[in-house]
């Protein structure tokens, strides 16, 4: 068994317990964004706004993702600016999921 093999199997059921704490508590996060991003928004006195709501909606977007909420169905989201989707320094095309990793 390889080293990601081993991580893995040791981050699964972290992974599922994540996913759940999403699932129940998804209102209560997208809320707490919602106050974070307001409160940004006025300390900065609107001279972020766009990249504050850019950036609370896919943080949003990942939450759902996280916790099933659209259905687990990978490749489904909204994409954002050009180049960003995918695995992050992939440079991936917005809406399709990374490419798997090498077999070790």
């Amino acid at each position: 068994m390889g080293l990601l093999d081993s991580l893995k199997a040791k981050l699964g059921p972290a992974k599922d317990k994540v996913s759940d704490l999403a699932h129940q508590h998804g209102d209560k996060i997208d809320q707490g964004l919602d106050k974070a991003a307001k409160m940004v928004d006025e300390k900065t006195k609107g001279k972020y706004s766009g990249k504050i709501q850019s950036g609370t909606g896919k943080a949003k977007e990942a939450i759902d993702r996280i916790g099933h909420k659209d259905g687990g169905t990978p490749g489904t989201g909204t994409g954002g600016a050009p180049g960003t989707g995918g695995a992050p320094g992939t440079g991936g095309t917005p809406g399709t999921p990374p490419p798997p990793p090498p077999a070790a």
